[in-house]
């Protein structure tokens, strides 16, 4: 399966919203802490989207291979 911007950026921004919402609390920060948590659920949501992107690719030429196969059966007969 094949993986598409969108999935890469999203899971990347909730990473890096791990680790600014793990910094705050050893800190103390809960500014920072906030913030981190708001950008991992960025990230989530955009890791969301290029998940369910991917999964209408993915059925898109399942439907296209079907299409064309019952084609070429139409076509022999």
């Amino acid at each position: 399966m094949s993986v598409n911007k969108d999935q890469i950026k999203g899971r990347v921004k909730e990473a890096e919203g791990n680790i600014k919402e793990a910094a705050g609390k050893l800190v103390g920060n809960k500014e920072l802490q906030a913030k981190g948590k708001a950008q991992k659920t960025r990230g989530k949501a955009q890791a969301k989207f290029g998940d369910v992107k991917q999964k209408l690719k993915t059925a898109k030429k399942k439907a296209t291979k079907k299409t064309v196969a019952k084609k070429k059966v139409a076509k022999k007969k």
